[in-house]
């Protein structure tokens, strides 16, 4: 099954001031994480970003709020599940999109329940690996296993992007793989 920019939206879980710095690898997270914003922006893709308890956890992290300032894009939670949310279904729903490209933190905790009720609800639910991220290695690991386990794809950045773009020569080809594609 392929990614389609028609009919995904993509999904950024709390990936917020206070939570993020104490990842096993904050900066795989945030920098995938602004590149994805970064194509989602540049191809008109649809985006949530979720806060867990911002109160406690402080607001996203600035890196990707200058590339997501519209605040419309943002959910305060304190369901772990993004779907568990009634606010975040009624903005996820309204868009339309049968597909949930998911990236952020903790992989094991909110990326898993969101990944976990989109699926049950029928969604497609990518979960990006090099764009998430738990405190500890094994915590990663494991829930890489229950993605697949529950039949959650697990891709990478790139695969993303590029299933986004579809074909090269393109303005958008261009400048994308220019500017995000290492």
């Amino acid at each position: 099954m392929r990614i389609k920019a028609d009919q995904s939206c993509l999904v950024i879980v709390d990936i917020q001031e206070r939570l993020a710095p104490v990842m096993a690898d904050p900066r795989k997270v945030i920098d995938g994480t602004t590149r994805l914003l970064a194509a989602a922006a540049r191809l008109g893709l649809p985006t949530l970003i979720s806060e867990q308890y911002p109160k406690g956890l402080g607001p996203t992290m600035v890196d990707l709020r200058q590339i997501v300032p519209d605040e419309d894009a943002y959910v305060q939670k304190t369901s772990f599940s993004c779907a568990g949310d009634a606010a975040f279904m009624a903005k996820f729903e309204g868009l339309g999109r049968r597909q949930a490209v998911i990236a952020g933190i903790e992989m094991h905790v909110c990326v898993m329940q969101t990944a976990l009720d989109l699926k049950e609800k029928g969604y497609d639910v990518f979960v990006v690996v090099d764009a998430s991220g738990s405190r500890f290695a094994l915590d990663e690991e494991t829930a890489k296993q229950r993605f697949t386990a529950a039949g959650i794809h697990l891709v990478t950045i790139e695969m993303v992007i590029f299933e986004w773009l579809q074909c090269s020569g393109t303005p958008e080809f261009k400048e994308i793989t220019k500017t995000l594609i290492r």
